[in-house]
């Protein structure tokens, strides 16, 4: 991208926006925090936004196995 883009998140215009496709759908961003902001799957306990890989079961993604437990989940583990 040369030319001066808006972040679809905040809708800052920065000449340093970067396109991230998912399912080839594009968006654009002036920052990591944005687009984590739009895109990271949100843990289905806390809510919090997973920026790794997170823990999934067939009913939720969790960030971590303490949210996993307190949400019912059983043999879920953040190491193996």
């Amino acid at each position: 991208m040369s030319a001066a883009t808006a972040c679809e998140t905040c809708g800052n215009v920065y000449d340093k926006a970067f396109e991230v496709v998912i399912a080839g759908e594009r968006h654009t961003f002036d920052s990591f925090e944005c687009a984590i902001h739009a895109l990271a799957p949100q843990c289905s306990h806390c809510g919090c936004r997973i920026v790794g890989h997170g823990l999934e079961s067939e009913d939720g993604i969790y960030c971590c196995a303490h949210c996993a437990k307190h949400a019912g989940e059983q043999g879920l583990k953040d190491r193996v």
